[in-house]
């Protein structure tokens, strides 16, 4: 994992998010769902502070991999979170109970399509945001690692 016990983690700024945060960290994940759809924590190490930052995102899922939207509210540029693994792509999810280390990456151009339209078909918004960004809105996939260190 990220070392979660020796540093402290920053959550999201945004209101909503850290209350939705705590409240999912305090339940320890027994409410994990936002408006009637799942969502994980994710934790990844800041590219230019090098602290934890910890954001909650509605996900997919591919298999055993899990699919993120980098739509940032079809805002113009890319999410923090998003900027910050690719720099770090060794990242922590907490989906539910489940905390474990991971591995994050961009989908190429050839997974895009099919994962862009399951997230869709989970939040329909995210076509909304992608007219409104004015920017290829990234796809993420994150997949479980076995990190001796967790």
């Amino acid at each position: 994992m990220l070392n979660m016990a020796e540093q402290e983690v920053q959550d999201s700024p945004v209101g909503w998010v850290a209350n939705h945060i705590r409240t999912y960290v305090e339940s320890e994940g027994a409410q994990s769902r936002y408006f009637g759809h799942d969502v994980l924590l994710l934790t990844t190490r800041g590219r230019k502070s090098g602290k934890l930052r910890r954001t909650a995102l509605f996900y997919g899922r591919d298999g055993d991999r899990y699919v993120l939207a980098a739509s940032n509210g079809g805002n113009p540029h890319n999410p923090y979170w998003y900027l910050n693994l690719l720099e770090e792509p060794k990242v922590e999810l907490q989906v539910g109970k489940d905390i474990f280390s991971a591995l994050a990456r961009p989908a190429t151009e050839e997974e895009k399509p099919a994962l862009w339209r399951l997230m869709v078909a989970i939040f329909p918004q995210y076509e909304v945001y992608q007219k409104k960004a004015k920017r290829d809105i990234p796809v993420v996939i994150v997949e479980r690692i076995n990190d001796p260190a967790s």
